[in-house]
Formats: structure tokens, sequence, C-alpha cells
């Protein structure tokens, strides 16, 4: 029986990919067993065991290069993790015994990966950006297939670029089980409503909160009938963010239009809305192409040679969304800009289609032909 381990987490960008390329061997594989290698305080042991797979903690944080008294205690507490992960990652993979190990980003994949290939297992790893993250290059001269989302990858080494494929970035079969009609009814919208919906990521983002604030005050002032599902994020400074809505007024949890969460089913509500607000991580924007929905995107600034920017142009060059950076908003970019759309459903429609267009469809059988030389010199 084929056994699988998968590494990566922290956030969503790095665990729904993992998730899906367990999908995609278990298609092929169907008695496989997967288990997966996590940080226990990150989302991803929220999600893994919710998806029906083993989990295994792996305690490990990213060292913070911002010198500050509180990044110097988190940075000796991250290199005691370090200094132990060699141990950990042998007891995980010595006690699971996979046949193949695959890293999809995240500090956690750097250990498990970096292990198991020490110890001669067959190891691949997915980088999902266009500029490589510093474990996918520390990786790649160890592992034996590198997937890339986009050919435009930089700053790998040519010497690596051989056992490079680009597979494109898989999306969890999640998002294309339900119709748009089937995902309102389960929510309590119906077909004519407008529903957007916005998020920052699994963390969250101050910027995106902020603006989606300053929407729901404006649904309030001009009694608009827009359904809105919003996603604050699980950091703790957004914790309060439902309490700051009903404080103004809007009472969401009361109020059926409105579904504010700090972690929403990310399928369901993308399959139900019209338009979406959001950052541009990878994952986001092929999911946003795999539902075929227009966007209004702001890229956040705090990324490796800001990545997100260029991937959220893809999609504006395309037609299917808008990208607005965070120096650029005022007070009502994104306001006006949700006006504008809401009263032109043929636009919103539009954006929809040309989002579409850009998705890969065949990003399954890329990942696994890829991936099958290795499992079948099992």
């Amino acid at each position: 029986m084929l056994k699988v381990l998968l590494a990566g987490g922290g956030t969503a960008g790095h665990i729904n990919p993992a998730l899906a390329i367990a999908e995609i061997i278990k298609k092929h594989h169907p008695d496989a067993e997967f288990c997966f290698a996590g940080n226990p305080d990150k989302l991803e042991a929220k999600l893994v065991p919710q998806a029906g797979y083993r989990f295994e903690p792996f305690k490990i944080e990213g060292i913070q290069r911002h010198i500050s008294a509180e990044n110097v205690k988190r940075n000796i507490k991250a290199m005691h993790y370090l200094i132990h992960s060699g141990k950990r990652a042998k007891q995980i993979i010595r006690d699971f015994k996979p046949d193949l190990v695959i890293g999809t980003g995240g500090y956690v994949s750097g250990p498990i990966v970096r292990k198991a290939a020490q110890l001669g297992v067959k190891t691949a790893i997915h980088e999902a950006n266009a500029f490589a993250g510093v474990t996918t290059k520390l990786l790649s001269k160890k592992v034996d297939k590198i997937m890339l989302t986009v050919k435009e990858t930089k700053n790998l080494d040519q010497a690596v670029m051989s056992k490079a494929v680009v597979t494109g970035l898989p999306v969890r079969s999640a998002f294309s089980r339900k119709s748009k009609a089937e995902a309102r009814k389960e929510l309590g919208f119906s077909d004519s409503d407008i529903v957007i919906l916005s998020a920052g990521g699994s963390l969250g983002s101050k910027t995106i909160n902020e603006n989606v604030m300053r929407l729901f005050k404006w649904y309030k002032q001009t009694d608009s009938r827009i359904c809105h599902i919003h996603s604050y994020g699980t950091y703790k400074d957004y914790a309060d963010f439902a309490d700051r809505l009903r404080a103004e007024g809007i009472n969401v949890g009361e109020d059926k239009r409105y579904i504010v969460s700090e972690y929403v089913n990310m399928p369901l509500a993308l399959a139900a809305c019209d338009l979406v607000i959001s950052r541009c991580g990878a994952s986001t924007l092929t999911e946003l192409e795999a539902v075929g929905r227009g966007s209004i995107l702001i890229p956040s600034p705090m990324v490796a040679e800001n990545h997100q920017y260029h991937n959220g142009m893809v999609l504006q060059n395309a037609g299917a969304g808008f990208v607005y950076e965070e120096k650029d908003l005022t007070d009502t970019t994104v306001v006006d800009k949700v006006a504008e759309l809401t009263a032109d459903p043929d636009r919103m429609q539009e954006l929809s289609k040309n989002a579409a267009s850009l998705f890969i469809t065949d990003t399954d059988d890329r990942i696994y032909e890829t991936l099958r030389p290795l499992i079948e010199k099992q």
C-alpha cells in the first residue's frame, strides 16, 4: 500500500495545495494512506483532521529579521525548535514509513523533506508563487522533483531546473462540487441576491478588514440589500471584528444577509458569491479562476519580491479583476468600486467569465504524471 507524507502549513496557501495533492494521488491509488506533518498551533492542525487525514504535530517557527525585544525572544524559541527539528522529523518518518514525501511550503516542510531525502525516501516539492520561497530554494537541490505553478518562476538555480515541471496549482475538488444555486440555498441566500465574499487570507488582513468595515457602514447608510460573507482571519488582533460591527448597529449574527466569521467554508462561499475582495496569494487566485469569479484585489505589501502584486496583475490584464496597492487606497476606493460593479451585474458576469478562462484544467494530470515515476519506483 502506498504511503504518502505531506508537509506544509502556516497558512491556507500551503495547506490547501497539500490537501489537493492528496486527493489527486487518491484518485489513482484509492487505498493509499496519508499523513500530514504540521504545526500544532497553526491552521493545519484544524483543517487536516477536518479533511479526515492523520496529523502529526511538528513544532517550528521562522526567524524574525526585524530586530526588537519581542523578536529576540521569538528567535531564541525558533532556534530551539530548529535544533530539535531533525530528530522530530526522523521520528515521524520512521514511524509512518512513507514511500513518498511532498512539501508544499511553510517552515515545517523544510526539515521534513530534507530529512526524508537524507534517509533515501523519494521527495517532491510544490512552489505556488512566481518567486520561489526560501524553503523551496534550500530544498530544490535535494529533492527528486520540483512542481511549479508558473513557468516564470524566478530565483531558482538553473542547475535544478531539469527536474522542475510546470504543473499549475492544485485546487481541492470541493471547489467544483456545488452550483451557485445549491451554495446559496445552503447559506440562506436567494438566486436574486447579490453576494460579496471578502477575506484577507487565513490569518486575516488589517487593510481588508478596515475596508470591509467601511462597506458594511455603506450598506447601512444606503439601505443596501447586498449580502456579504466575510472572513476576518484567525489573528488575535482581529477577534473583535464582529463586535465592532455590532457597535456600529450592524446586526451580524441576526441579519441573515451577513455571514461574518474568523474563517469560512471557502468552497461553499466562493460558489455562492458574485464578487470577491481578497489578497493575491497564489492559491486564492487559482481558486477564483477555478470557480470563475471576478475580484477586487489588494496585494499584501509584506511579501518577497512583491509577488502578490504580480500575481494579481495577471487577472487584471485578463479583465478578470481590479488590483489596488495599499499605498494607492483611499477611504472610498473599495466602496466606490463595489457600488459601480453591483450596479452592473453584466459587468460582474464578464469578470467571472474572464477569470474562468485563465484556469489550467489539467493541473491534476500534470501533478500525477510528475509524481508517478517516484511512486512506481517503490
